[in-house]
């Protein structure tokens, strides 16, 4: 009886037991290490659990995201027409919109010639681009002659203002001309070189225009207002040519008289703003005619 149960003692478990039990060990492990490398498509799981549920007859609804779409590859500001029936198979369009073709340059590298591309637009838009760039040069070249008459324009005796294609130069009377006089003062001598030099860096027409207030003048110089404006304009205009660096064929002499005033002729104010000469800058313009 008792070597009997020596020999149970002795069988206990098989040996291919240990060896199975490390090998579901090892495999357990290698699962569990490819899950968590794995990543999870939570859209496409959800479209794999909706389409499995169908399938085994389970009607449930599941949201999953959207595929995404495409857009229109049509241009937003086209415009159709009205299509009118011809002899052969095309679609035609009628428009009242034309194209334009803009230069548009594009900075090379040292050594390399600048390069020029073709940009075809609307007429409209074009010709709004075009504007819009005229401005801001106009705008640039006035804020560079505000600096150059910075003293004088505090003093208030020139104001300049400026749109899209001139530049206007005011200078009042009480800093250029004593009263019913057309002879320049001498302390407006030391701006003529001002605006000399500042005129042959602004390239276009030059119109140098006399003004008046209301009040008559008659004297042994002088017939009339118009006659005073004139050769104020025609006085300046001569100082301004002295430089031979400024073309005379870019100038013209206008008197206006009373007839252009700043303000109303009822107050002394006013009329002291009315007294004045200009200088109009007219950027882009054809040839200029003399006039006097």
């Amino acid at each position: 009886m008792e070597q009997l149960e020596e020999e149970e003692e002795k069988r206990g478990v098989a040996d291919w037991m240990t060896t199975y039990a490390d090998l579901m060990s090892l495999l357990m492990c290698f699962f569990v290490l490819l899950l968590s490398f794995s990543e999870m498509d939570v859209a496409k799981y959800k479209q794999i659990a909706g389409s499995m549920k169908e399938a085994f007859g389970v009607q449930n609804q599941v949201r999953v995201k959207d595929i995404p779409k495409g857009t229109s590859v049509i241009k937003q500001e086209f415009t159709p027409g009205r299509t009118t029936p011809s002899l052969i198979k095309t679609v035609q369009q009628q428009t009242t919109q034309t194209s334009t073709q803009l230069d548009l340059r594009v900075e090379a590298p040292p050594g390399e010639s600048v390069k020029v591309q073709k940009l075809e637009m609307p007429a409209e838009a074009a010709k709004r681009i075009i504007e819009e760039t005229q401005y801001r040069e106009t705008e640039e070249v006035a804020e560079e002659l505000k600096q150059k008459l910075e003293i004088e324009i505090e003093q208030g005796k020139i104001e300049i203002e400026y749109d899209r294609d001139s530049i206007t130069v005011r200078i009042r009377e009480r800093g250029s001309f004593p009263s019913g006089s057309a002879d320049l003062a001498d302390e407006f001598m030391p701006i003529v070189p001002i605006l000399q030099q500042a005129l042959k860096d602004i390239t276009g027409e030059i119109a140098v225009e006399g003004h008046t207030d209301n009040i008559p003048i008659y004297n042994a110089r002088f017939r009339s207002n118009w006659a005073l404006s004139s050769a104020r304009a025609l006085a300046l205009m001569h100082e301004l040519i002295e430089d031979p660096a400024l073309d005379p064929r870019r100038f013209k002499v206008i008197g206006f008289a009373d007839t252009r005033p700043r303000a109303s002729n009822d107050t002394w104010e006013n009329r002291a703003q009315n007294r004045r000469v200009e200088i109009v800058i007219r950027r882009s313009v054809g040839p200029p005619e003399q006039i006097f």
